[in-house]
């Protein structure tokens, strides 16, 4: 499974990698955790509102700072 973080790199993006990577490690999942920082490449997966959250190229959602749990949610149903 690949986990990709869309962001500029701002608080919300690196909060949301730490919790991503705090989730894979609850689930004890194999997971890669890519940070996708490239205006441009961010742009090509339709996100105009940081943080994207897409795991295997579907983005799952934008904007959004999720939570463990939610997180969780979303890589459970992969």
């Amino acid at each position: 499974m690949k986990i990709e973080i869309l962001g500029s790199g701002c608080a919300k993006c690196k909060k949301l990698e730490a919790r991503t990577r705090e989730a894979i490690a609850d689930l004890g999942i194999e997971a890669e955790v890519v940070k996708v920082e490239d205006l441009e490449d961010i742009m090509n997966y339709g996100v105009l509102s940081t943080p994207g959250f897409a795991v295997d190229g579907e983005v799952l959602t934008t904007g959004k700072l999720l939570s463990v749990k939610d997180i969780k949610k979303h890589l459970s149903v992969k």
